[in-house]
């Protein structure tokens, strides 16, 4: 052990740094050979993280909390097949026929890039965009593909997804009812002062992302929909709870508002970019008026280490690591603020009892 220590700095950190990756990369196969039931658990413990508040406010009122917790499940489970039997045919039906007219559009935005290009030869313009055409071209045919393949992998699997799916009801009842147990065993580890401060954060950082998350999540959903439907724009429902959907997710908002006028500009250049306007007016609106309240500084985290949380969380865990990975950054990140604060606040009290002593 001395050896080892007498050795220079860049040797220590030359062995050091490889055990680091191989451990990285070991713990990498590990939720990949264990994703499926990470994503429940991950799935269950939002839900059951969702679901309490209106478990709390049943209890609240006298019912007891098995009683609370039974009658918010099925009213949830009721929603989602009402939800299941309207909702999901339609949107089914608009991915199906999207997926049709998809190539149409392309052909339709190949011809508009070209009669650009012949209104520009025609006032001697220097602008070429045909090397843009065909790259658009083949990168839509591409993601076509992919898409195909996806909904093909999501049939197939469908089996699989209603196991895991009923797993996922059972994890969340269980972590309802003693939710509080396992936090507990789990941060028994820690001294008891860190350990509250520690769930403290936790709560907190889960509650604040998700609960303004949802919030900005459907206030977006509904009114681009309505929006996009008195535009008339094709498959405005889809596209207008597809933003929805990605609004759950940071920079999810201004990336899918492009992808949709993108797609809409292919087959009405003035109708995508009317889109674009219109939509990009409404999430500033929201994001300027609205997320302030519910988000203002709630993490803390520059938008570089929320991407990067973003990129890791999927990397990890996939979907569920997107859901996650920002509320646990913010918790890593103002942990860490706490253990510095703690940590500066032992030094000086040992800097004062050492001085104390000097003075008598």
């Amino acid at each position: 052990m001395r050896r080892f220590t007498q050795l220079p700095q860049w040797w220590t950190y030359g062995l050091v740094f490889p055990l680091a990756v191989l451990n990285c990369w070991l713990a990498l196969l590990v939720f990949e050979y264990f994703r499926a039931l990470i994503t429940v658990l991950v799935v269950a413990t939002v839900l059951s993280f969702l679901l309490d508040y209106p478990v709390r406010f049943l209890h609240r009122y006298g019912l007891k909390r098995d009683r609370a917790v039974l009658s918010v499940l099925f009213l949830t489970l009721l929603l989602l097949v009402v939800l299941g039997l309207t909702l999901a045919p339609i949107l089914l039906n608009q991915i199906t026929e999207l997926a049709t007219r998809l190539p149409t559009w392309i052909v339709s935005g190949t011809e508009q890039i070209e009669a650009f290009n012949k209104w520009a030869e025609n006032r001697n313009l220097r602008i070429d965009v045909s090397g843009l055409t065909t790259k658009l071209s083949d990168r839509l045919s591409a993601q076509l593909q992919s898409l195909t393949g996806e909904i093909l992998k999501f049939g197939l699997g469908a089996a699989d997804s209603l196991l895991n799916f009923l797993l996922t009801i059972v994890v969340t009842f269980y972590l309802l009812l003693h939710g509080d147990r396992v936090w507990e065993g789990l941060f028994k580890w820690f001294p008891s002062k860190l350990s509250l401060q520690l769930r403290e954060l936790l709560a907190r950082s889960f509650h604040n992302y998700f609960v303004g998350q949802a919030t900005l999540a459907g206030l977006m959903g509904l009114s681009i929909t309505v929006v996009f439907l008195i535009l008339r724009v094709p498959f405005g429902l889809l596209f207008g709870l597809g933003v929805g959907v990605m609004t759950m997710i940071p920079f999810g908002a201004p990336f899918s508002i492009c992808i949709v006028s993108l797609l809409i500009t292919l087959n009405n250049f003035w109708l995508g970019v009317t889109v674009l306007a219109v939509a990009t007016v409404i999430e500033q609106i929201i994001e300027s008026g609205v997320a302030p309240r519910l988000l203002g500084g709630f993490i803390g985290l520059n938008p570089v280490w929320i991407l990067v949380a973003l990129l890791v969380g999927v990397k990890v865990a996939g979907v569920a690591g997107l859901l996650v990975a920002v509320p646990m950054a913010g918790f890593i990140k103002n942990t860490v603020d706490v253990l510095e604060i703690s940590r500066n606040k032992s030094k000086e009290i040992d800097s004062v009892s050492s001085i104390e002593p000097m003075e008598q």
